[in-house]
Parts: structure tokens; sequence; C-alpha cells
């Protein structure tokens, strides 16, 4: 399976226009510490909620440190239904590199 990638500028465009959920899978300290605002915090303790109260439709942007474990996120994302999903590459850190006034 083919994992769509997007970069922070398009995943900055994106939170920008309101309309695409941003999912955050670092552990819960990090999401506490600094994250990307309006992001929702999924985990293993969550993820079926997630699964069961979204739109599949829902266009999602999942991140995570540096962009790897977003990748098997989005792949899961996509295994259950979901139809527009992408990685942010680089992940958090490359966000905040590029964004640093849009971390809450």
């Amino acid at each position: 399976m083919e994992i769509p990638e997007i970069d922070t500028d398009t995943a900055a465009a994106l939170l920008a226009d309101g309309k695409t959920l941003f999912m955050d899978v670092r552990d819960g300290g990090s999401y506490a510490a600094a994250h990307i605002p309006g992001a929702v915090h999924v985990s293993d303790e969550n993820i079926a909620a997630f699964l069961a109260d979204t739109d599949r439709a829902q266009k999602v942007v999942v991140y995570c440190y540096h962009g790897n474990a977003s990748r098997g996120g989005t792949g899961y994302l996509l295994s259950n239904g979901f139809t527009d999903v992408a990685s942010m590459s680089g992940g958090f850190e490359a966000w905040r590199g590029h964004h640093p006034h849009e971390s809450a």
C-alpha cells in the first residue's frame, strides 16, 4: 500500500482551512506538552472510539514525532475505510521547526 504524505506547509494550509482533522499519535505527555492546535490525541486506548466516531470521508492528517509512526497510522486508517488520509512528513519536529507559532 502506498502511504500518502504531505509536507508541513501543505499541512498548515489544511489547518487554516478548518476542514481537516489532525491526529496526533505521539505519547500523551508529548501531546500535552505541545501539539498542532485542534489535533486529537489517538492512542491504543482510544483508537476504537476514534474509528467508531469519525466519518470515514473526513480528511485526516496523521503526525508523530518524525514522520515514521504516522505512516503506519495512515495505513491503518486507510485499511479501516478512511478515504482521505495523509501522513505529515517530518512529524511534529518538522512542524515545530517550520511553524513554531502554530503549536498549542
